[in-house]
């Protein structure tokens, strides 16, 4: 009797010890929150203060992805990822830029060796640190590893519940790394579910959406655009999930995202989109582009990108902004919306034909 007792005892005092690490953990995840808030504020002040440094930029260490997607025109099978020292060098001109955020996007940025190195120095520069990943590479000690290179924002697009030939990404698939991230990241999580064309069953959609805030997670849903960006309109039952998913979830900036109801209805966005000037998005072989579907402009290289640049595409029309679908262009634009009429002509035409073929350090050998 006196055995059982102790086992009891001994069980009791695990099953405390337990809660005491799960409390623990969300403390600390709390903390790490209102921390990571308190920056994104002060980002925001100095950017309604200042228009003269980008709010975002997505850059690329590795083109090379894990995964074949079959909308996706953003990846290859064999690049090599950018050496680690010229992901240094760009990250450092970012920074004295006076950048507020850099997304690490791909290909697949998990395939990089050094990829919590590159998140450090983006921290290093002062510089919110966030990343665009399919998840399939993450483990628990991947994810802990990310944690302390200084991760703060991770988003994983979900396009369906059961795989299919146009993607993997799936739900069946990602939902225990998703309960991963749960248990382990210390950074916010977005999950994004994808409506549109190409998307076999839009019902899928709501249901990712769902399982992110059973997780805690944010949710947000993208429409899927043609190889320029462009917009393809929803049907009526596809409308009507978008505006459910739109209708659900916490608050955040990936949130902003009102222009999605005109998209959704096949009509046109009158905005004034601050891309080259306030967004760039940063290729494999180190030129600015407008960003990632239209490749292309203005292709300066970043060590060559001056301020000066950046202030006339700050002011410059693009042609195809009034059905652009890419949301982080959209969101970040938002900021300036009220001030600074454009007053430039620019290219990037919204029929512009096929993307431009970059080459460099990163292309086949």
């Amino acid at each position: 009797m006196w055995h059982n007792d102790e086992y009891e005892k001994r069980g009791a005092g695990r099953l405390d010890f337990a809660k005491t690490v799960t409390a623990g953990k969300k403390f600390r995840k709390k903390i790490a929150g209102v921390r990571r808030r308190m920056r994104e504020l002060q980002k925001l002040a100095k950017a309604l203060v200042s228009t003269r440094h980008p709010l975002l930029v997505h850059i690329i260490p590795i083109r090379r992805c894990n995964l074949a997607c079959t909308y996706c025109n953003e990846f290859d099978d064999f690049s090599k990822p950018v050496p680690t020292e010229e992901m240094f060098r760009r990250i450092d001109r970012l920074g004295a830029m006076g950048t507020a955020a850099v997304t690490i996007s791909g290909g697949e940025p998990l395939l990089h060796p050094d990829l919590d190195a590159i998140i450090s120095r983006i921290r290093k520069n002062g510089m919110l640190a966030g990343m665009i990943t399919n998840g399939y590479l993450l483990v628990a000690d991947r994810i802990e590893r990310l944690n302390r290179a200084g991760l703060e924002h991770l988003q994983i697009s979900i396009d369906n519940v059961q795989p299919d030939d146009v993607s993997k990404k799936s739900l069946k698939v990602l939902d225990q790394k998703l309960g991963l991230l749960a248990e382990y990241a210390m950074f916010h999580v977005n999950i994004n579910s994808v409506l549109g064309s190409g998307v076999k069953n839009p019902e899928d959609a709501l249901k990712v959406a769902h399982r992110a805030l059973e997780l805690g997670f944010t949710s947000t849903v993208g429409i899927l655009h043609d190889g320029n960006g462009q917009l393809e309109p929803l049907g009526t039952r596809e409308r009507e999930i978008f505006e459910e998913i739109m209708s659900l979830g916490k608050a955040s900036f990936t949130r902003v995202n009102g222009f999605q109801h005109n998209i959704a209805a096949g009509r046109d966005n009158v905005w004034r989109c601050r891309a080259g000037s306030r967004y760039l998005y940063i290729c494999e072989d180190g030129l600015v582009h407008y960003c990632s579907q239209q490749r292309g402009y203005p292709g300066i290289p970043l060590a060559d990108y001056t301020a000066e640049q950046r202030q006339r595409e700050f002011l410059t029309k693009k042609g195809c902004a009034p059905r652009c679908t890419v949301s982080c262009v959209h969101q970040i634009s938002v900021v300036d919306r009220w001030r600074a009429p454009q007053r430039f002509d620019g290219g990037s035409p919204a029929t512009s034909g096929s993307l431009v073929e970059l080459t460099g350090p990163a292309a086949r050998d």
